[in-house]
């Protein structure tokens, strides 16, 4: 499969945010979000060719009992349903960090599902060339429902701005049946400031809804920077 990086940090997301954990992050994507965090996995992937053996290798070579799939998309690697259950044996607790577009029989203890919103689609972005594949793509429902109905999930909405409600309780509706406490709300931004002035807004309305309001740990403290 291949690999962009793996690194032992805090989970800055989530339910799990704060927990030390080793993240296994694959390079590719099938979408382009326009405001995407990890371009070296999407936009411009970079990463090398590592067997699952390697790949549990480094990361027991951490002192974690967390480990997280993430990437790009890691549902696309090559090799991830043997990952995720080598993963499992071995006795880490694992989150698979995905857009739910694409399904296959992994097996993790936390689904960490981010449906793709319309603020995500690249309309002006190196001109548009890639919004309307993105558009087609970003919302697959029956797929997430599939990982709605695993163990334990999480839904992560990456909000950008007030009219993104719309399209989360769009979502939400032919979702059918969740738990609001599942319900994640993470401010769109890659630094401090951009996550503050979106914050306080969306605190409000994760109180009035039931929803989860989501930091973004890591930012505050090492900054918008690889192996963190």
């Amino acid at each position: 499969m291949k690999i962009n990086e793996i690194f032992f940090s805090i989970q800055g997301e989530g339910k799990l945010a704060g927990v030390p954990s080793v993240f296994i992050r694959t390079t590719g994507c099938n979408l382009r979000c326009t405001w995407c965090d990890s371009p070296s996995t999407s936009w411009k992937p970079e990463g090398d060719d590592v067997g699952v053996e390697e790949v549990l290798d480094r990361v027991s070579d951490h002192p974690a009992v967390h480990a997280v799939l993430t990437g790009g998309e890691p549902l696309l690697a090559h090799g991830v349903e043997e990952l995720t259950h080598r993963l499992r044996e071995s006795g880490y607790h694992l989150t698979v960090e995905t857009a739910g577009t694409i399904w296959k029989d992994i097996v993790c203890d936390l689904a960490s599902i981010s449906p793709k919103l319309s603020n995500s689609t690249p309309w002006e972005r190196e001109d548009g060339r890639l919004a309307e594949r993105h558009e087609r793509q970003r919302l697959n429902l029956p797929i997430i429902r599939r990982f709605m109905a695993l163990p334990d999930y999480q839904l992560k909405f990456v909000v950008d701005r007030p009219e993104d409600v719309t399209d989360i309780d769009a979502v939400l509706c032919e979702l059918g049946d969740f738990d609001p406490a599942d319900v994640l709300l993470m401010p769109q931004g890659v630094t401090p400031e951009e996550l503050n002035h979106r914050g306080p807004w969306i605190a409000e309305l994760c109180k009035r809804r039931g929803f989860r309001f989501c930091p973004r740990l890591h930012i505050g403290l090492y900054g918008n920077t690889r192996g963190t």
